[in-house]
């Protein structure tokens, strides 16, 4: 498979968007903020809405044209790979085994890299859940991705749309795109939303063993190849169990 074999899929009329036909699901986390519910299954299995977290995932990026998955593991490794078994038989299925070390998110990317065959790539986290607006939310993504100015392209959501969410914020966008950190102490008005395309260049000279992706973006954004779209539907952190009846409540009134 040619590395760069991705997808083409019509918006709209005026618009195509290269969707990745491979997407790594990070799925690797020890749940804790999860528990008691994480005790015996991993936080990716927990059910929201009748289903698991994982498999809403999923079942946005088969609605995209996504046909390969890349899923990290460590915490109950066992139980993750065989709910893929039965639940993503229709998928291409890559497992980047972190049992023995977690590698956190910049680590497990770059561990991941020989498995996703397409770059850029789509690295999404198993513990949000979106709702499209208008248009399907990976292909809006896709449809803004400039691989001359962009190393990372994030999906973000306006603080006061971030379900669930506790916090400051994440970014500040400058007119073009753009992305900048909030500064200490400050607050900043987009969140990040766990879904993300990547260039593979955004791995190169990546350190070994475990580190988080804020290292990569820092690198990029001091570039300017950091950029962002704001995400026009729903989305909720689902990160502890209070949150899963504050999601389900507000997924029955959209």
């Amino acid at each position: 498979m040619n590395a760069t074999v991705c997808r083409t899929l019509r918006l709209r009329p005026e618009i195509e968007a290269a969707v990745p036909r491979t997407a790594m699901v990070m799925a690797a986390g020890l749940g804790k903020r999860m528990r008691p519910l994480t005790a015996t299954r991993p936080k990716p299995l927990v059910e929201v809405a009748g289903k698991a977290l994982l498999d809403h995932v999923l079942d946005r990026l088969r609605a995209a044209g996504v046909e390969r998955v890349v899923v990290n593991v460590h915490y109950l490794a066992d139980a993750l790979e065989a709910h893929l078994r039965c639940h993503a038989s229709d998928l291409d299925v890559a497992i980047s085994d972190e049992r023995s070390l977690l590698l956190e998110t910049g680590g497990g990317l770059k561990q991941a890299l020989p498995l996703i065959d397409c770059d850029p790539f789509l690295a999404v986290n198993s513990d949000n859940l979106w709702v499209d607006g208008a248009t399907d939310t990976l292909k809006l993504l896709a449809s803004h991705w400039d691989a001359e100015r962009m190393d990372c392209l994030l999906l973000l959501v306006p603080q006061a749309r971030a379900g669930n969410h506790r916090g400051n914020g994440d970014f500040h966008m400058d007119p073009a795109g753009r992305l900048r950190r909030r500064t200490k102490a400050r607050v900043a008005p987009f969140v990040f939303t766990g879904i993300q395309m990547v260039a593979k260049r955004m791995l190169d000279g990546a350190p070994d063993g475990p580190f988080s992706t804020n290292l990569l973006w820092d690198r990029a954004i001091a570039d300017g190849r950091c950029f962002g779209v704001v995400h026009p539907g729903l989305w909720f952190d689902v990160g502890t169990p209070p949150a899963i009846r504050a999601t389900e409540e507000a997924l029955s009134l959209a």
